[in-house]
Formats: structure tokens, sequence, C-alpha cells
């Protein structure tokens, strides 16, 4: 007994020990990570190029960032605010220190239409304050190109290529999946153009959705000619467009002298040469070397100059996909923004809400959470703005109809006023192995939904109905906050998406605006002005782990260049459809299963890369949907 007792003290001895050794590592660990970025922060010049290596997508609500991740140099593709981006190009335009805004463009993961016209809109600040905008790529896709058509100098990599080629592009279907694996889809819906349901049901679109979609798609298209037509008019981007196989035979196949050659670039240079242009304006860098300039990085100088918090206009966004209950940054909780909607309330210095929507819906109980504490805010005599980003459909939408005025970019994705549900059930599945089911039931409803067995026709009609309930719930929502009659509202909606132009025609949205122009209303509306007048942001808090190991220099980073030849950039959206893929099967697995949700909007909003998490469990999902499990 006597030698069990000093075996088990020496375990514990050992055991406090060894935790007691890996505190210290951590400690130190982590008190080196903080000094590398003091060091880091230190080394920035106090003046030179505002620079913005943009090695990921600019987004709305950046999901939060895994910490732990960071710390060991695994974070994945970084994600840029919209505003922090905006508001740091902006206060270049004014500051003596900035003699420049580098745009470094290699690894942009986009941002959607109207994000990249906001950012426009800001660089043509600089450039009007007599600043240069420079922009370097070795690869242009849609949104890259969007933004360097804003600058002063388009710089191109002698064996680079300006690769737009307009929105739009193919949609997944399961249906041979699910037939394959002898799974059966339940479809309940309402609306002639509720295509969410489609790749469940079929092998291709539907006559109404293609149409539907082909009028978005010219729409969004045009108001990106107009865009970069305004803002680079020596850009011969139809003639490009219209037969570049000869552009590239009149330059022997050397696809960056055609770009020049058709006026939409306007060097060519690797990143030595463009280097060296930008030191010549803005300074060379402390080291000196061949191309090295004088950069302030965009996140350190946001760093520098944060945003003062003395505004009486709360903004609460909605980004992402609308979820049920709690969901971090990045992800729209209904709990969760409901929550932050109350907190603005009990703030007494909170004199009107705007919410920002960037959404292509989800969850419709979430989403009807959402737009109840808007409601309960608009009762307590708070003036409510809604100002639609690059994607307000669906859910998104619904949240909206609870604002006082909508505001809307001509190239906002909205409408897809519709709602479907979706449940799979496996029984033929199973009895493909040779597994079965049977039982006996007190109603017709007993053990329903038979996800095993076999869904019941009760079960078929009741959820039918359900959702032809809630899509009356949704026209009438609509028709009260439009002041249209319920009749109207079904005929223009039906699950059709519109772009915001013709969104506006048809009295879905109030007017034209940015997020600042949808600040200024609500400032107005509550009478107020001066610092007063300005934004507090009010955004989902991490968790306290997640704030403590922030301190220590938990920035995000890329932890991988992105690609540099045209090939390879079009090989990166294998990653983005295996997203798509694992976004849509776990969505058929979890839920929700009534949904105001829009398929055919994810396409233009840049999709979020998958997590080393996520990769990992990618076949789990497949064989967890294969068996019902």
């Amino acid at each position: 007994m006597l030698s069990f007792v000093k075996g088990a003290w020496k375990l514990l001895v050992a055991l406090k020990d060894g935790m007691v050794l890996l505190f210290l590592l951590l400690f130190f660990g982590l008190l080196y990570m903080g000094l590398k970025a003091a060091r880091t922060e230190d080394g920035t010049p106090g003046s030179g190029a505002l620079y913005l290596a943009l090695n990921g997508p600019i987004v709305e609500q950046p999901r939060e960032i895994d910490q732990v991740s960071t710390l060991v140099g695994n974070d994945g593709p970084a994600e840029y605010r919209l505003r922090d981006v905006v508001r740091a190009i902006e206060l270049a335009a004014d500051d003596s220190n900035i003699k420049a805004v580098v745009l470094d463009l290699d690894g942009f993961g986009g941002g959607g239409q109207v994000a990249m016209e906001r950012v426009g809109a800001a660089l043509d600040k600089v450039r009007a304050a007599g600043k240069p905008v420079l922009a370097h790529a070795s690869f242009y896709d849609d949104d890259a190109y969007l933004l360097a058509a804003h600058a002063s100098e388009v710089w191109l990599a002698p064996l680079g290529m300006v690769g737009v080629t307009g929105p739009g592009g193919s949609n997944l279907y399961y249906k041979g999946l699910i037939d394959k694996l002898g799974a059966r889809t339940h479809v309940y819906r309402v609306g002639t153009y509720k295509s969410a349901v489609e790749p469940y049901i079929r092998t291709d679109q539907s006559d109404e959705a293609r149409a539907a979609n082909q009028a978005l798609v010219t729409a969004v298209w045009n108001g990106w000619l107009a865009n970069v037509a305004k803002s680079r008019p020596k850009a011969k981007i139809t003639d490009y467009l219209a037969d570049p196989v000869a552009l590239l035979r009149a330059q022997s196949g050397d696809t960056a002298k055609a770009a020049q050659a058709a006026g939409l670039v306007d060097k060519l240079g690797d990143e030595i040469a463009f280097g060296t242009r930008v030191a010549d304006l803005a300074g060379e860098g402390r080291d000196g070397g061949p191309g090295d300039f004088a950069a302030i990085p965009v996140t350190s100088y946001v760093r520098k100059h944060p945003a003062r918090k003395v505004g009486q206009v709360g903004v609460i966004t909605v980004a992402g996909e609308i979820v049920d209950g709690e969901a971090p940054a990045g992800m729209a909780g209904g709990s969760t923004i409901s929550n932050l909607i109350r907190d603005a309330l009990s703030d007494d210095s909170v004199k009107a809400l705007v919410l920002r929507v960037d959404s292509p819906g989800g969850s419709a109980a979430a989403s009807e959470d959402i737009r109840s504490a808007l409601t309960e805010a608009r009762k307590r005599g708070l003036p409510i703005v809604v100002s639609m980003g690059n994607v307000a459909a669906s859910g998104g939408y619904w949240v909206s109809t609870a604002g006082d005025v909508v505001f809307a970019e001509p190239s906002t994705i909205t409408g897809s006023i519709g709602v479907f549900g979706i449940l799979p059930s496996f029984e033929d599945t199973l009895a493909r192995i040779g597994v079965t089911s049977d039982g006996v039931k007190a109603t017709a409803l007993s053990g329903e939904p038979d996800v095993i067995g076999g869904v019941s026709p009760e079960f078929d009609a009741l959820a039918q109905a359900s959702v032809e309930d809630i899509y009356g719930k949704f026209i009438g929502l609509v028709a009260t906050a439009r002041k249209l009659t319920p009749q109207r509202v079904d005929e223009i909606g039906q699950g059709r998406v519109w772009d915001g132009g013709t969104a506006h025609q048809l009295k879905l949205i109030d007017r034209f605006g940015g997020l600042d122009d949808a600040i200024a209303e609500a400032a107005r509306r509550a009478n107020l002005s001066g610092e007063a007048a300005g934004a507090r942001y009010f955004d989902p808090e991490p968790d306290d782990i997640s704030k403590f190991l922030a301190l220590f220099g938990g920035e995000q980073t890329s932890v991988r260049a992105g690609p540099r030849d045209w090939l390879s950039h079009a090989a990166r959206r294998q990653e983005q459809l295996a997203a798509r893929v694992f976004t849509d099967l776990r969505g058929l697995i979890e839920g929700p299963a009534i949904r105001a949700d829009c398929l055919e909007c994810r396409i233009y909003t840049p999709a979020p890369p998958m997590r080393q998490a996520e990769k990992a469990s990618w076949f789990a999902l497949l064989a967890k949907w294969a068996t019902g499990a």
C-alpha cells in the first residue's frame, strides 16, 4: 500500500512539473511573439507608401481568427474588413506622410462588385488629392482589375495576364449523386424562381432560373463595364474580350503585351522594377535593396489610426449565412445579432441604428429573430436605416423589412423573396446494405420525419403547408414595409433575384447609396450632428482566450503566396469548388430545414477559404451523408 502511495505521489509531482514547464514555455513563447510584433511595428517607416498587399478577400466582417493556429503559423488566408480598407485609403489621401498608395494584388481573394466599387471610390479620392495610386499583379481577375482600373499606374508581370471573364458560371447539381447513393430528397418550396433547391432535385438549371439568372448577370456585368470605362477610359475591355485569341496572335502569343496593347495595363515589369518605381515616388525602404520601398502596411496603418468611438449611430452587421443561435464573426447568428441590437438599445447614447446587410440568407427563424429585435428598436423610437452590400437576398431581405429606409447600390444583389424546406431520407440507401425498418405508430405523424424508413405523405403535406405559411408571412412583411399589395409582392417575389437597379424600379429599395449614406441618413433622422453623427460599430466579441492570445501578435496573415500565373489561379478555384460542395452538403444534413436562402447569390461574393478543420472533415461529411448518420 505504501509503495502505491509513493508511486501515486511521484506521478502527481511529475504531472505538476510538466504543467509548470508547459506554462513557462507558453509564457516565454507568447512573450517572444509580443516582442517580435512590437519590433515589427517599430520598423514601420514614418512616411512612405500605404501598402495594401491583399492576400485574401475583402469582406464586411472577417471571420473570427483561430488565435492558436495563428501562433503556430497555420492560420490560413487573411480577410480584410471593408470599412478598415476604405478608411485607411481615405485617411491616406489627406496624410502628408503618405506619398502614394500601392496595391499588390497577387493572392487577392476578391470581395464582390459592390465592395470593389467602394474601394475604388476611395482610391479616386487619393488621386484627386494629387497622390499616385499604383497596382501590380501577375494576374488580374474581375475584382482585382476593378480595383486596378482606379489606379494611376497599372503594372503587370512580364509573364502575367489580365483574366477578366465576367460574372456567371456553373452551379453544382447533386441529383445524380443522390440517386447513386439511393437517397431521397423531400423538397417543400414556394416560388417559381426559388432555385436554391434545384441542385438536389435536378441535374441542370430550370428554364425559369436560367432566364432570371441571365438577366441578373447581364445587369451586374454592365455595371462592371461602366465602372471600368469611367475609371480607365483607355481600356479597350470589350475588344479584349471579344476576340482575345486574335489579340494574342498579334502579340506573338504574349499575354502581358496583349493586355498592354489593349490599354488594360500601363507598364510591364517584375516586382523589382515595380518596387523601384514606387521607391522613386515614396522613398526607399530601410534595407535599400533592389525594389525595396518605404512601405506602410495597411494593417499597421489602421492600428495606428483607430476609429473614434464617439458616434451615436449604432451599426450592426449581418454578414454571411444567417444561422440559428450563436455564431462567431463572419456568420450571422440569429441570437448573436439580436443580442447586439439589444446591446445597442441598452446604450442610452445610441440614437439611431444602421443595419449593414451582406448575406444571401439562411434560416428563416433566425432571420425573424433579427427582424423582431429591430422592430423592438423601432417601437422605442430609434430610426432604423438598412444598408445593403454585395448581397441582401432571401433572409437578407427578410431582415431588411424592419428598416425605415433601405439603401443599396445598383450592383447589389437582392430580392429572392421565397422560402423552401429540404429534408433527405435514406431508406433506399440502407436497404442496399440489407438494413430495413418497421414499427407501429400512435398517429400518422409518430416518429416523423422518418429519415430511415421513409417520410410519410402526411408529414410531406404538413411540411409544405408550413413553408407556404412562412412564405405568406414573408409576403406580408414586405408588403407592409414597402407599401405594396401582397399580390404585387407575390408577383415580384416568387424567389426571383434582382439587381439593385431593377429592385429600385420595383420599389424593393428606396435609394442608391453606400454605408456612409445610410449612416448620414440615420443621423439626420435622429437630429444628430458633428461627432455625434458618426458610427459606433457593434460586432461579435471573441472569447476571452482569443482576446488574450491576440495581445501577443495574433494578427492574421497569409501562410502562402497567391498563384502567380493564370493557370494556377484557375486551379485555385478547385478549392473554392470543394468549399461550395462542403457547404451545400453540410447544409443539407445539418439544416435548418426551412430556409430563406439564395443559392445563386453566392457566386457574387467571395467564398471563404476552407480551414484545416473543414478540410479534415470533408470525407467524414461525405460518409455521414451517404449513410444517413
